[in-house]
């Protein structure tokens, strides 16, 4: 059984078979939380909730495919949560399509404009943005009422986000990042925590195809995201909000703080903010 104590907390997951959403649900589902696991893949989640059966997790699990670039499906699949289990508490914002599914050899022959689809922009940005976007408005407003909630949004490197030729998924992951840094200042002060986890560099997940000429043993294990991921499920965690934590950089060996001091920023691009550009500033502090 996990240390973290989250007995009666509802927790939604997306992107629950992939790499990062399995370790996510399992925590989830061992520190006692409720956990409602969502994919767009349907047998391998039926999969996945009989791996968790074996190994006695299932009491508090629920599974439901969908897809979260379509609200409708999104909507359906909280109000089922909310008939099941209540409100969700915890929402673990993990789901992305990855250029694989563009080509599988995009990390050494990166993808140009011309291979892009109106159709494969529009399905990255829903998926990889909107489905973020989506699942928060129909979970957070009820975490502000009952005065707790934890988002946890994954994102990924700022030079993937403004990597040239890793287009529609770095542009639809930086758009990401600047909604969970806008969604920490709407929140703050609720008891309704954002907070961004990236990995770090490639990692063992079907992200990296096995097209990528690199040592499995040597990409970031999907594993290394529990460090800062149980940390912001935490009673420690509780006042953390509007933080990015680069998880291969957190050291599990060592204290919290020195861990935190390793892997910790603010989200986003705060120094870019200060810098008010607002009609009523003065001349002088305008961004032009």
């Amino acid at each position: 059984m996990s240390a973290l104590d989250l007995k009666g907390r509802v927790a939604v997951v997306t992107g629950a078979v992939g790499g990062f959403g399995r370790v996510f649900t399992r925590s989830l589902l061992e520190a006692g939380a409720k956990v409602a696991a969502l994919d767009v893949a349907e047998d391998p989640l039926l999969e996945f909730a009989a791996e968790l059966k074996a190994d006695g997790l299932s009491d508090r699990l629920m599974t439901h495919p969908n897809d979260i670039g379509v609200y409708g499906d999104c909507a359906e699949a909280i109000e089922r949560i909310r008939t099941k289990f209540g409100d969700p508490d915890i929402l673990v914002n993990n789901a992305a399509l990855g250029m694989g599914i563009i080509r599988a050899d995009h990390m050494t022959n990166l993808v140009s404009i011309d291979e892009i689809s109106p159709e494969i922009w529009d399905q990255f940005v829903a998926v990889n943005l909107s489905g973020g976007w989506y699942l928060t408005k129909l979970t957070a407003p009820a975490m502000v009422r009952n005065g707790w909630g934890r988002i946890i949004n994954v994102t990924t490197s700022f030079f993937t986000m403004l990597r040239g030729r890793f287009h529609p998924y770095g542009p639809s992951k930086a758009g990401f990042e600047a909604m969970a840094a806008g969604h920490a200042q709407e929140f703050e002060g609720t008891g309704v925590t954002v907070n961004v986890i990236v990995p770090g560099g490639p990692s063992d997940t079907a992200m990296v195809p096995p097209e990528y000429d690199v040592p499995r043993d040597q990409l970031i294990p999907t594993t290394a995201m529990l460090g800062p991921f149980e940390f912001l499920m935490s009673g420690a965690g509780a006042e953390v909000t509007g933080q990015r934590f680069i998880a291969a950089n957190w050291d599990g060996t060592k204290p919290v703080t020195e861990a935190r001091a390793a892997s910790e920023s603010p989200i986003a691009w705060p120094d870019l903010t200060k810098t008010a550009v607002w009609p009523t500033s003065r001349a002088g502090d305008l961004d032009t």
